[in-house]
């Protein structure tokens, strides 16, 4: 399997699976394609421990990171000493009562200690997505990603001369050629499919009207899930396919628990795109925290990062507790399909086996 991209990251396998977890990461490079970090919910310090450890076991092969620079967000103009301050000041009392007697109804408990508490920021702005950057170009990756809107140019610069490709997510065609213009290398067109932050065109329509708008390679992105949806990817002009949810429920994956049970009993009706999670759409598991924001008490979500820095150690609360009813998490509609655990190796393998299978059928009927 040659394409642009394989030729580019010197891979075997045009299968980029993105993944908050490092063994995934180093699992699916060491089978032939490309993992990719993602570095959102680490400090530099243990973004650093996490590289080192994939440095170590991924055998050589390429790898990338992904980081989350937003185009837009609030408190884009503050300094960063006052960042976080400030943005605390900015959330409203009226929000944190509302996520306070939602737990409650719920009976989630407070945390047993202020240590407990979760980031409250992470890396949902520039000044703190740039350490995550530092740290990552410390590293040999070959990849660095920028998930929500075109990473700024000065970015774009370093990362090539670290020799490392770029690429950035995009939802629609006027995305793609603002990131283009940036110098990315690589584009990811991701349909409203897929999970976490995603726009409202699906993934058929979107991918080429993409691959016709930019010059670079495009990856498929958004429903990726079996060998026939990666062909049908390549057919429609991509030259790869990046994957997410896929990867939630194998093996290696260190997916809490209760969301791994979730997803494995999910359909794909049980996802939907809701601002509750970080103040942008992005598509999580339906559940009763989800429709709490869509009902007619809710104050309404906050704009990034405020609504993130609101419900981070709600979060955290629910994730210790029992209220499973309350446990959400970033996942795409491919779930619907994602209903056994297996290895990461068995998931690769099965991919290329269903896309081999998939390109010979539309041979045989072009030649018939």
């Amino acid at each position: 399997m040659r394409t642009r991209v394989t030729e580019m990251f010197g891979i075997e396998l045009p299968i980029f699976a993105f993944s908050h977890c490092r063994d995934v990461v180093a699992a699916v490079s060491r089978a032939g394609g490309m993992g990719v970090l993602g570095a959102l919910y680490f400090t530099p310090e243990e973004l650093e421990m996490e590289l080192k450890w994939i440095d170590d076991h991924v055998d050589g092969r390429p790898y990338g990171v992904d980081v989350v620079m937003p185009a837009s967000y609030e408190g884009a103009d503050f300094a960063p000493e006052e960042l976080v301050g400030r943005l605390q000041g900015m959330i409203p009392d009226g929000h944190r009562a509302f996520v306070e007697t939602l737990l409650e109804q719920h009976g989630v408990p407070p945390l047993s200690a202020a240590a407990e508490a979760g980031k409250v920021l992470l890396g949902w702005t520039d000044a703190t997505a740039r350490p995550q950057v530092e740290v990552a170009l410390r590293h040999p990756i070959a990849l660095l990603a920028n998930a929500l809107g075109p990473p700024p140019a000065d970015v774009v610069e370093l990362a090539h001369r670290h020799g490392v490709k770029v690429a950035a997510l995009a939802s629609t065609p006027r995305h793609a050629i603002k990131q283009a213009e940036v110098g990315v290398d690589v584009v990811v067109a991701q349909g409203t499919e897929a999970g976490g932050h995603t726009g409202e065109i699906s993934t058929m329509v979107l991918i080429p009207q993409v691959v016709d708008a930019v010059d670079v390679p495009v990856l498929a992105a958004g429903g990726i899930g079996n060998g026939r949806q990666m062909a049908a990817g390549l057919a429609l002009g991509a030259e790869g396919v990046w994957t997410g949810s896929l990867w939630l429920t194998v093996e290696e994956a260190d997916t809490p628990a209760m969301a791994k049970t979730r997803i494995l009993a999910a359909t794909s009706r049980d996802t939907v795109r809701s601002r509750s999670w970080t103040g942008k759409p992005a598509r999580l598991l339906k559940n009763a925290w989800t429709d709490a924001w869509e009902a007619a008490d809710s104050p309404g979500t906050l704009p990034m990062p405020l609504q993130f820095m609101l419900v981070s150690d709600a979060l955290r609360r629910i994730g210790r507790s029992e209220a499973a009813e309350l446990a959400t998490f970033p996942a795409g509609q491919i779930i619907g399909i994602t209903n056994r655990v297996r290895p990461v190796s068995d998931v690769v393998f099965e991919l290329v086996e269903e896309y081999v299978e998939a390109s010979e059928r539309l041979d045989g009927i072009t030649r018939s």
